[in-house]
């Protein structure tokens, strides 16, 4: 009981760049797991890229909003990349490409949010 008040009043304390950070580490962690998995355990490898997907599909979502504060240009680069994970993470699932580049665009993210979050 302890554990989850604190896990909900941390959750709360965050600001929102913080739950991005937070929620592309816990993806990207998933991602280099099932990267490790064997060619057999293919669901483990499927349940990581579909993730990965809907992060960034709810990510392209919320920049196609109107009232999303963020620059026109940077939305429209985070949708652009929204949909080059698309059609990678689809070609990871027919194995003609590795999940190497899918962790590297997060990790290149995270940078972006970490690095942002220290000049805030």
């Amino acid at each position: 009981m302890g554990l989850q008040a604190y896990q909900q009043a941390a959750a709360r304390a965050e600001n929102p760049r913080e739950a991005e950070y937070r929620l592309f580490g816990q993806v990207t962690r998933a991602l280099m797991e099932a990267q490790q998995l064997p060619d057999t355990q293919f669901e483990g490898r499927v349940d990581a890229l579909d993730w990965n997907r809907r992060l960034w599909s709810a990510l392209a979502t919320d920049c196609s909003q109107p009232e999303n504060s963020l620059p026109m240009p940077l939305r429209a680069q985070i949708i652009s990349i929204s949909l080059w994970v698309g059609r990678h993470t689809s070609a990871v699932i027919r194995r003609e490409e590795e999940i190497g580049p899918l962790i590297d665009i997060n990790r290149i993210i995270m940078q972006g949010l970490h690095g942002g979050s220290e000049a805030a």
